[in-house]
């Protein structure tokens, strides 16, 4: 003998969802209530970047010094080839060029290393992302934020060598602070783009290393990027467009802000408009491309 029919026979799964007052679970909400999320998980993502950055040189015995060590010796390794072999400062003499070349590698390592954490975001915290629920975007923006701290540090051996090198503070060091702030908003942006695409496809995480090396030469890292592309006969549109590329914009405010013979003739027409427009394309263009796909981080 059957029972009686179900008064749910016949109801789609959505029909039924409806009736019992059911929601897909991790389902993505509105922008605005994302952004509340967010806020509301301020604690957790500043929390969990300070705890990043305290574990990162654990295992090493030398510790943090770490943070401030690794570009500087990047930075006299760049010196040592692109300054004392290839004469890449286009004449400009050593107590410039030294100050310029470790404000460029300290700027441009803030940017690569978001971006290379960012990949990593959701890929690399699996465990996290599927136990917990919180946005998503908490996890990239606190990588940025750690990546911010980690500068901060090395800010204060950039300090030195601009002291070493006769570079003394000066009103234009509080340039430093509207620069900084629009760079984070840039990284940030660009680590939450980094974070759906590494998320979709881990195998970015081995090319992106790659990218960015093209990105730092392509930047004027080592070398006074304007005098070596006036020295190489580059067309006008190519110039403006390296020019204008992020990296360099930060880097050239950075330099501005810092070295006392890097003068307004050194920087790109509109400087501050492309800072602040890159800031906030990357940091609002970001933030939505990263929320479109909430529902997806950590699914398969």
């Amino acid at each position: 003998m059957s029972g009686p029919p179900s008064a749910d026979d016949g109801l789609s799964p959505a029909e039924l969802a409806q009736k019992y007052g059911l929601s897909v679970s991790g389902a993505r909400v509105g922008l605005r209530e994302y952004i509340n999320q967010m806020w509301g998980r301020r604690h957790f993502i500043v929390a969990f970047s300070s705890a990043k950055l305290t574990a990162q040189y654990s295992q090493a015995k030398l510790g943090q010094v770490w943070q401030v060590a690794t570009p500087l010796l990047n930075a006299a390794v760049y010196f040592f080839i692109f300054g004392l072999l290839l004469k890449s400062s286009r004449g400009m003499p050593n107590d410039m060029y030294i100050p310029f070349l470790v404000t460029g590698v300290f700027v441009f390592t803030f940017t690569q290393a978001s971006a290379m954490a960012g990949v990593r975001a959701i890929s690399g915290n699996l465990g996290l992302v599927r136990a917990l629920h919180f946005p998503r975007a908490s996890l990239p923006i606190s990588f940025s934020l750690q990546q911010l701290q980690q500068l901060l540090f090395s800010m204060i051996v950039l300090v030195v060598v601009l002291l070493g090198f006769g570079h003394y503070p000066a009103f234009s060091w509080l340039l430093i602070l509207p620069t900084l702030a629009l760079q984070f908003v840039f990284n940030t942006g660009l680590s939450l783009i980094m974070a759906r695409l590494g998320a979709k496809t881990p195998d970015l995480a081995q090319l992106l290393p790659f990218i960015l090396r093209t990105w730092m030469y392509a930047s004027g890292v080592m070398f006074p990027l304007a005098r070596t592309l006036e020295h190489a006969g580059a067309s006008k549109w190519i110039s403006d467009a390296m020019l204008g590329n992020p990296a360099a914009v930060y880097m050239d405010l950075m330099r501005y802000a810092l070295i006392d013979d890097y003068t307004a003739a050194n920087l790109p027409p509109h400087v501050w408009a492309l800072a602040l427009g890159w800031a906030v394309l990357f940091g609002a263009g970001g933030f939505v491309y990263f929320w479109k796909a909430e529902e997806q981080y950590g699914r398969g």
